[in-house]
């Protein structure tokens, strides 16, 4: 079936460089977990989650990455916060779900439509559910996960601290949304250097203490 043979193909071009995590943009994308209008008051350090969340959306929209967000149970948590949905791309999928991963059939389809994509970047909250259920669920179909750290929390910092040693140690690789976005330039020759630099340059709310454990 076209589906097995997709994620063949994709755990034998991942294997290859998974030891390395080089990320490209034509075979990257970006996806965005639950970053929601509920969430505002209780996730630990919201503004950088949300602030990290729509830089790396206009850098995917720059350098022509796809992005794919969803949305848990948006009648009772709310939409996908007004800020970062104006940072999307026209036409960027937000799928509601109320599975905790963002494997749902909806996001399959998304990806089934892009079989170039090997590497996703992912981000959202929260750290030790539904981030960690895409992670485990992306990796077990062969897909390299690169965990922007600035743009990943939870309520409570611990729950954050253990998600994000899990999910490397389940092989996923942690990085920065600073650290993605030069890696998928390569040189600063890249025809869209500068406009990816002034996304950089612009102001942040302060990091996430302990952004790596």
């Amino acid at each position: 079936a076209p589906s097995v043979k997709h994620s063949l193909d994709i755990m034998a071009a991942t294997a290859l460089g998974r030891g390395l995590g080089k990320l490209l943009p034509n075979t990257s994308a970006l996806f965005v977990c639950d970053i929601q209008e509920r969430f505002r008051p209780v996730i630990h350090q919201f503004p950088t989650v949300l602030d990290t969340s729509r830089r790396m959306a206009r850098a995917a929209g720059i350098l022509g990455v796809p992005v794919v967000a969803t949305e848990q149970y948006p009648k009772a948590l709310g939409a996908t916060c007004a800020e970062l949905a104006e940072a999307f791309a026209p036409g960027t999928p937000i799928v509601a779900k109320t599975m905790f991963s963002m494997l749902t059939p909806e996001v399959e389809t998304e990806l089934k439509k892009r079989p170039g994509v090997r590497q996703v970047m992912l981000l959202g909250i929260e750290a030790h559910v539904c981030v960690l259920q895409t992670t485990l669920d992306l990796l077990e179909k062969g897909y390299e996960v690169h965990l922007l750290v600035d743009g990943i929390s939870s309520q409570r910092p611990h729950d954050r601290a253990v998600a994000l040693q899990r999910m490397a140690q389940a092989g996923a690789l942690l990085s920065s949304s600073e650290m993605a976005m030069f890696q998928m330039m390569g040189n600063a020759k890249h025809e869209k250097f500068k406009a990816v630099s002034a996304l950089v340059k612009e102001e942040r709310p302060a990091p996430i203490p302990g952004s790596l454990l």
